[in-house]
């Protein structure tokens, strides 16, 4: 097995990917108090919200409040994920709030269309466009690539396609470029092979994985992006999120599995697990129901 990071980064977007694929609108207050319980658990980076329209996603209706309200400790770099300029107008009210802003688009025109109903080079153009102004104001900027590997409705997405996105995005001024296996279709073999070519390609530029545990593979794919140096991941504690299309896409990786198994490889997180389950329980609480992480129904193991 090759040589793993000794460190990683977390970003945690529970309380923007988990919060906004629940049924029901979760209250502010508890929002609030959930993400300020992540916040005590060592993660330096937490994604808070959302600046999209409330018609679409009501459950993310409430970001400025969420946003103002929210206290984190200053070693925590909170985000928000941007759809577009109109966004990013909304957000830059709340300026002193948010240190980092995400921007997505899809690799597969098709996802892309169902998702934010336009064509990938329209959302290019608006993320050059929305990131150029975020730089700017000093912000630092995330382009996030969905259906990196592979697409539900097209099937096997080409590297060239996706690597090519990244670049462009790179080049409007990302500081880092996540690539999210949105509906869980990758496997580590192609893993493998996929971030062997992006670290050739874009030299300079912190690549993070976001893996959907979907079909079960998510922390396999972990260790396959681990052995080729990648040492920066996203997740949401519980597991809770997905993605909105197309149905049964559901679960990001859960933030305490992540955690769990990396203290168990000896890779250092930074994260007081106990008080990351904590935070999960408290969620399940909020939400009445019980959440798909292991380790939040096994416990860590107690040996190490």
């Amino acid at each position: 097995m090759s040589e793993l990071p000794e460190s990683v980064r977390i970003r945690e977007v529970g309380p923007r990917d988990g919060f906004q694929n629940e049924p029901e609108v979760i209250e502010t207050a508890d929002k609030v108090g959930l993400i300020e319980m992540l916040g005590a658990t060592g993660l330096r980076r937490i994604e808070v919200t959302s600046f999209v329209r409330p018609d679409v996603i009501p459950q993310l209706a409430d970001a400025e409040q969420v946003l103002e309200a929210v206290s984190l400790p200053a070693s925590v770099s909170a985000s928000v994920l941007i759809p577009n300029e109109r966004g990013l107008e909304r957000a830059l009210a709340h300026r002193e709030r948010f240190q980092e802003v995400n921007g997505f688009l899809s690799a597969s025109e098709t996802h892309n269309r169902k998702n934010v109903g336009r064509d990938v080079s329209a959302s290019l153009a608006g993320l050059e466009l929305m990131f150029a102004r975020a730089r700017s104001e000093g912000l630092r900027c995330e382009g996030v690539i969905s259906t990196s590997f592979g697409c539900p409705y097209e099937g096997q997405v080409p590297v060239d396609r996706v690597l090519a996105l990244a670049e462009a995005l790179a080049a409007a001024g990302c500081d880092e470029v996540a690539f999210g296996d949105t509906t869980g279709m990758a496997n580590p073999v192609q893993v493998r092979e996929f971030f062997g070519a992006a670290l050739g390609r874009l030299p300079g530029v912190e690549l993070t994985a976001h893996f959907h545990n979907t079909r079960g593979q998510g922390l396999a794919n972990v260790l396959a992006a681990l052995e080729t140096g990648i040492a920066s991941f996203e997740s949401s504690f519980g597991e809770l999120g997905g993605c909105p299309v197309p149905a049964g896409a559901t679960g990001n990786i859960a933030t305490e599995d992540l955690v769990s198994m990396l203290h168990e490889m000896g890779v250092e997180t930074g994260v007081e697990l106990g008080r990351l389950i904590a935070a999960s329980r408290a969620a399940q609480e909020v939400l009445g129901r019980p959440l798909g992480s292991h380790v939040l129904t096994a416990g860590p193991v107690e040996w190490r």
